[in-house]
């Protein structure tokens, strides 16, 4: 009896003791995935290097604060003129190019409409009950709808919308250290062109193209090379310079915009918004580089105001915690910086139009 007694008392300590190890065991196994998912890049100094001279110090400021200690570049353009205002991490943005992921999808649009493959209210059936219209392919990135409209167009309209938007060549006008990006010379062999207008797969931008491409979608539709005056005879002798003329459908541009917007009030580049009367239109991209073994985040933009309207480029790269989200809060933060500080406001102490200058060499004497 008294055996028969004590066996249920064993049996519930063995449990009790197996269920502690399973606990244990969890513990175990979740704690190394908590430190792995709190791992990041390293801190770096993404101004080491920076020549400064000719920048606009309010926006360099707010540059710099907004990308803080991450791998990547930020370059700042007036997209009425072409003129780069500033520069962050010039040794990466003046680098050979990047696969552009998702912000490829631009060019694609722009071929689509000209070229009556769409309009912006075409819908497309991407899946048996799912379809997607230009605006919301765009403000969702849709990889599926963006696949179509490449395979639609072919390899040969792609290139050559690529080709008169700027990609696979030099943005700026004698800018120095400046390397082009690529255009390949025929389709990926996996995926095809669907590859290249959905993920930008066998291209590779700067972010000076892009910054050059979206400054042409900001003021309407004017490819102009960018210029990087660094002296203060240089910024008063600007002048700019049209890099050649843009055969697009008549509200192409007008179009896309509205998929740009869409993206910030409730697409993927949500956190680049920060106030509804200073809109902000843009477009994300997310992807490896496999080259570089790297994770690109990308993020360009441009506001929708009335005074100093701005093209915003972010590149993120790094590990896996970098992506177009990641990038479109650091537009943010440069946009709402400025914003703060009554940058896009009509002042006074502005109407020159002549950005504030800094230089590292000394001026003359007056």
């Amino acid at each position: 009896m008294k055996m028969l007694f004590l066996i249920p008392l064993l049996l519930g300590g063995l449990l009790q003791s197996a269920g502690l190890t399973a606990t244990q065991t969890r513990k175990t196994t979740r704690t190394p995935a908590r430190k792995r998912a709190a791992k990041r890049s390293p801190p770096v100094d993404p101004t080491d290097g920076d020549n400064v001279d000719g920048d606009d110090l309010t926006i360099r400021r707010a540059a710099v604060a907004g990308l803080g200690p991450q791998a990547g570049s930020v370059v700042v353009v007036d997209p009425n003129t072409g003129r780069v205002l500033s520069m962050v991490n010039q040794k990466l943005g003046l680098k050979t190019g990047f696969t552009p992921c998702s912000t490829i999808k631009l060019v694609a649009a722009l071929a689509a409409l000209s070229e009556h493959i769409v309009d912006r209210d075409t819908s497309i059936f991407t899946g048996r009950h799912v379809s997607y219209t230009l605006t919301t392919a765009i403000a969702k990135s849709n990889n599926q709808y963006f696949n179509i409209l490449g395979t639609r167009l072919g390899f040969e309209r792609v290139t050559r919308y690529a080709q008169m938007l700027g990609l696979g060549e030099k943005a700026g006008l004698d800018i120095p250290g400046e390397q082009p990006g690529v255009l390949p010379p025929e389709p990926p062999q996996s995926g095809g062109v669907g590859m290249m207008t959905s993920f930008g797969e066998g291209i590779t931008i700067t972010p000076l193209e892009l910054a050059a491409l979206l400054s042409a979608i900001a003021n309407g539709g004017t490819l102009y090379y960018l210029q990087y005056p660094r002296t203060q005879v240089e910024i008063e002798q600007f002048a700019p310079r049209v890099k050649h003329p843009l055969e697009l459908a008549p509200n192409g541009i007008a179009d896309i915009k509205m998929g740009m917007r869409a993206a910030v009030d409730y697409g993927t580049g949500r956190r680049a918004g920060y106030d509804p009367n200073e809109p902000i239109l843009g477009k994300t991209g997310t992807c490896t580089d496999f080259r570089l073994a790297s994770h690109m985040g990308w993020f360009g933009s441009f506001n929708d105001v009335g005074h100093h309207q701005l093209v915003v480029v972010v590149m993120l790269t790094g590990n896996r915690s970098v992506n177009g989200a990641l990038a479109a809060g650091v537009a943010g933060a440069i946009y709402r910086n400025l914003s703060e500080q009554r940058y896009f406001a009509a002042d006074a102490s502005r109407k020159s139009g002549l950005p504030e200058i800094i230089s590292t060499s000394p001026c003359c004497s007056r």
